[in-house]
């Protein structure tokens, strides 16, 4: 099973993207998003997003471990990309009852962003 820091330097190798341009992109060091990709920090939900953004994909496919990268050469031997996906029919719905998990947790962090949000004003209010 990979982990979530390994599908996503993969994804970002894919894309052809260095550590340092995302770093750049994140507003961070190099160094802090090299400890993201190692898993020796923890990654925020809204710097997944942010991730996920970049790399023009959804953060989903950080979670799937059923993607395989395939580098094949074509006749006028540039190299290409493509993804299989070596899904069964089980597999299928449980990757979309996983999407559905994931979305539904984002959505009730965001609204507990927005709670929080809504008591810092509140809490502004009182103080002024």
């Amino acid at each position: 099973m990979n982990s979530l820091g390994f599908n996503i330097r993969k994804i970002r190798e894919q894309k052809g993207f260095s550590q340092e341009y995302m770093a750049n992109v994140l507003n961070i060091s190099q160094a802090s998003y090299a400890r993201m990709e190692n898993e020796e920090t923890k990654i925020t939900v809204e710097r997944l997003q942010k991730i996920a953004e970049i790399l023009e994909t959804s953060i989903i496919d950080f979670f799937n471990n059923d993607r395989y990268i395939i580098n094949n050469q074509n006749y006028d031997n540039a190299y290409g990309n493509a993804y299989v996906q070596n899904l069964t029919i089980e597999n299928k719905d449980a990757n979309e009852k996983l999407i559905a998990s994931y979305e539904q947790r984002i959505s009730e962090y965001q609204e507990r962003l927005k709670e929080k949000d809504e008591q810092i004003s509140f809490l502004k209010t009182l103080i002024s």
